[in-house]
């Protein structure tokens, strides 16, 4: 339970969409610090691949779980959230109103509504369900639990393996667990930063050709030893391909641009169902962290 003190406010969105910038606008204004919610901006390195704020926006602002947990590591929404609550707690202590900044809307949710309880992982049965085709896993899914199936990212094996695992080990779709997620923890307050589809895609290719331009082929290629899930940040997989020589750095390029785009239209399918929420267009980022300051008052 997120303790007395100053609430936190939300400001989400889709990856590119431009957090980062009128976060910190918003927390200079109102004295405020950053609580990133990103499944990994979490781990430490990687900063150009999973676009962490710049050296110039953390001089700015303090911010809080980027860069915190180690690449070899494995991290879950459990451990993100043990870690968010402890330092929402420390900012409330301190009078300081957190602002929790992030795309990845299972960790938004965590700190909103808890965790629903859930079984512990059962390496056996992973195992076993880890030797299936994705395509296969979904099928499962969709026999048990048609209404999971029907939601979740089915590109992401490891939340399919999951869900699958939580029915087969509890005799109950998973869905129904997720029904414990209908009553916040706390009055919310926040918005989901909008930009029209066209200016998003522009964003995400600037941003993709600014990362190769800034070394993101060496900081990938200097990574030891990663865990299953930071291996999962988005142009990890598509990098290292390029650096074993099966792809071409413009088919690179083009491959994560792509990936980049369908992982911010999952994203904004997310957002639009936490209604809590609004959208709020900034399109014109001039005048964004003013707008958003009169919602705080």
């Amino acid at each position: 339970m997120i303790p007395q003190g100053p609430l936190p406010f939300f400001i989400l969105g889709a990856t590119a969409v431009g957090k980062s910038e009128v976060a910190v606008a918003l927390a200079e204004r109102c004295g405020g610090e950053i609580v990133g919610a990103d499944a990994f901006q979490i781990y430490g390195g990687l900063n150009l691949l999973t676009a962490k704020p710049n050296a110039a926006l953390v001089a700015r602002v303090p911010h809080h779980l980027i860069g915190e947990v180690p690449l070899a590591e494995t991290s879950d929404v459990a451990r993100y959230l043990g870690i968010a609550e402890k330092r929402i707690a420390e900012l409330q202590e301190r009078g300081v109103q957190p602002i929790v900044v992030g795309g990845t809307g299972l960790y938004v949710r965590a700190i909103t509504h808890g965790l629903a309880r859930l079984p512990p992982a059962d390496p056996q049965l992973r195992g076993e369900l880890s030797a299936h085709s994705l395509p296969e896993l979904l099928r499962r899914l969709a026999e048990v639990d048609p209404v999971t199936a029907a939601t979740i990212d089915a590109r992401n094996p490891r939340r399919v393996i999951r869900a699958l695992e939580v029915c087969l080990l509890t005799g109950q779709p998973f869905s129904r667990f997720r029904e414990q997620w209908q009553k916040p923890r706390f009055p919310l307050r926040g918005v989901t930063l909008m930009r029209s589809r066209e200016e998003m895609h522009e964003r995400i290719e600037n941003r993709t050709k600014a990362m190769f331009q800034e070394g993101v082929i060496e900081e990938v290629r200097a990574v030891g030893a990663i865990s299953e899930t930071a291996a999962q940040a988005l142009g990890f997989r598509e990098i290292r391909a390029h650096l074993a020589g099966e792809i071409s750095e413009l088919e690179c390029i083009a491959a994560i641009e792509r990936s980049t785009r369908h992982y911010a239209k999952r994203q904004l399918t997310w957002f639009r169902r936490e209604t809590a929420f609004p959208s709020f267009d900034i399109s014109d980022a001039r005048d964004a962290a003013l707008n958003l300051e009169t919602l705080l008052v």
